[in-house]
């Protein structure tokens, strides 16, 4: 019955005082598989063994900010009139670009500090990034979250879904879009497609760069689906920054070829390159 169907509980075990949340476990699962990959993968590339992890001290918080501080930055009327709830960050209200922006120029700084390729380490790391991606959506479906428009049980049940996923889709006497799961499925093709270019041998970056693209299509279709967007006007901020990126990543793999910044391969050993 309808009426009977309970959400998966968000909360994992209570250790005293603090309940411990499904979503920053699963975050955390997400983000040490990751950095397991991209620290075995970095190993056999000679990276030195503590790259990833030193770049991680610097990396999560300040990936934290960014993303924070582009969630205000697009909810600024909502904000500027509450400043006391900008640092109320666990209330929500962080923005995957954000993150990706931060770390990205986390990462540019830290490899010039390290005198590291920065295109070596951001090809080395693509799988990785997409990885916990992929795995970190399937919080957002313990808390409900990141979801589409209303549909029926039988749409839900026409995607062949099992009935756990379809029951945490019903909130609030109507059920939604899986687009979490839409986005996940994605990100893990992602992950097998970046995997697969590694013995293609694409010149140094291009992994990276093809991580940007596949990413932001899929972003672009599903934000359309979603609820919650960020909104500039009447256009939704993640399907433009998502064509940005897009246009971005292309033109920078042509303008490299063409200017040889990518003569280096992927699977060459030199530390140096471009």
């Amino acid at each position: 019955m309808i009426g009977t169907i309970k959400p998966l509980d968000p909360i994992a075990f209570q250790l005293g005082p603090f309940a411990v949340h499904w979503y920053g476990l699963i975050i955390g699962t997400g983000l040490a598989l990751a950095l397991y990959l991209a620290m075995r993968e970095g190993d056999r590339r000679g990276l030195p063994k503590e790259t990833f992890s030193d770049l991680l001290i610097w990396a999560i918080p300040i990936a934290i900010i960014s993303a924070r501080i582009y969630y205000v930055i697009f909810q600024w009327d909502y904000y500027a009139a509450h400043p006391g709830d900008i640092i109320k960050i666990w209330n929500g209200g962080i923005a995957i670009y954000g993150a990706l922006i931060g770390s990205v120029l986390t990462a540019y700084f830290f490899t010039k500090g390290r005198g590291i390729s920065f295109w070596k380490l951001a090809d080395i790391a693509a799988p990785s990034i997409i990885l916990g991606q992929a795995i970190g959506r399937w919080g957002n479906f313990m808390n409900q979250e990141a979801h589409g428009e209303a549909v029926s049980r039988s749409f839900l049940e026409g995607l062949y879904l099992p009935d756990w996923i379809i029951n945490q889709m019903y909130i609030d006497g109507q059920y939604y879009h899986p687009t979490f799961l839409y986005e996940s499925l994605w990100n893990f093709a992602g992950v097998a497609l970046l995997l697969f270019l590694r013995r293609v041998n694409l010149r140094r970056g291009e992994s990276f760069l093809t991580y940007v693209i596949w990413y932001s299509i899929g972003r672009f279709f599903i934000e359309g689906m979603r609820t919650d967007s960020l909104m500039l006007g009447d256009i939704r901020v993640s399907q433009l920054v998502a064509l940005g990126l897009i246009f971005l990543a292309a033109g920078l793999i042509i303008y490299r070829r063409k200017k040889g910044l990518a003569d280096a391969h992927y699977l060459d050993d030199d530390g140096k390159g471009r």
